[in-house]
């Protein structure tokens, strides 16, 4: 017992990783690309702020398993492409889906300073781009943490959707044990990991939010 509860752990830890790649990638190019898509669909030309916008709700409003699918499969199926590498697939549907979710608390970040601020600033005479930076930027990032961590920690679990192409994240080891050695409890081992990493950043989200306490 003592030796398989020792595989079964390397095994998961493997799985672990692949995990967390998955999710640390995912954040390096959502986060940024969510901003640019924020501008965006918030910008006056009003062609580039429909495209958005459209783009925005189709992605929020189908499943990401489906998504993935799309990504992995569509490029060959549509137009003959060689398969993309598995890990490269969920990572371009990751950022995608989150990117369109970052995007609109980014939006409702930035909408939610009042104009007043940044109109004082222009009286003073602070340029477009000092104000953003110097006034708007703090206060959106004051309010978008409760949001962004909630989206952040929910990206911790949607990694198992990884396995749907055969991407051997933690819960395609754990399921593996099923059927190679009849066990079930490596699956709900899965779970310690989870409750561990969730745990980490509900602490460290809670720490940012106290840090920027001082905007109330």
């Amino acid at each position: 017992m003592d030796n398989m509860f020792v595989i079964v752990t390397l095994e998961l830890l493997k799985g672990f990783w692949e995990t967390f790649k998955i999710f640390a990638a995912t954040l390096v190019f959502a986060l940024p690309l969510g901003l640019v898509m924020s501008f965006g669909s918030m910008s006056k030309f009003k062609p580039l702020k429909w495209l958005i916008k459209t783009f925005i709700w189709i992605i929020r409003g189908t499943p990401l398993m489906l998504q993935l699918l799309i990504v992995y499969y569509g490029p060959g199926l549509l137009f003959g492409w060689d398969l993309m590498e598995r890990f490269n697939a969920v990572l371009v549907a990751f950022v995608i889906n989150y990117s369109c979710y970052f995007s609109e608390i980014y939006r409702g970040g930035i909408q939610s300073v009042p104009v007043g601020q940044q109109e004082a600033g222009l009286v003073l005479g602070m340029t477009r781009r000092q104000i953003f930076f110097k006034v708007t930027l703090l206060q959106v990032v004051k309010r978008i943490v409760p949001p962004m961590s909630n989206e952040i920690i929910t990206l911790v679990k949607d990694t198992s959707l990884a396995r749907i192409i055969a991407v051997y994240e933690i819960i395609f080891m754990g399921q593996n044990f099923i059927k190679s050695a009849g066990l079930i409890w490596p699956l709900f081992y899965t779970a310690v990991f989870y409750l561990l990493f969730c745990g980490v950043l509900t602490i460290l989200f809670g720490r940012i939010e106290k840090k920027m306490s001082y905007f109330d």
